[in-house]
């Protein structure tokens, strides 16, 4: 699985320092984040709270088509 997160951040809006001032995931964590698309399912949530979407909506599968 990997996180969407980029995608959701710019979709919202949100810029990465309003993003750590909302979820308090260090900005440093949110950027290696975003470039390696995974994380630990504690910051994953913090992160989907200060988005106000669930986990389910920043994972996507790796293999989506099977």
């Amino acid at each position: 699985m990997n996180l969407k997160l980029r995608e959701i951040r710019i979709s919202k809006g949100i810029s990465v320092p309003k993003l750590v001032e909302l979820s308090g995931v260090p900005r440093r964590t949110i950027q290696d984040i975003e470039k390696r698309g995974d994380c630990m399912l504690s910051t994953a949530y913090q992160i989907a709270c200060a988005l106000n979407v669930s986990l389910s909506e920043i994972y996507y599968e790796d293999n989506a088509e099977d």
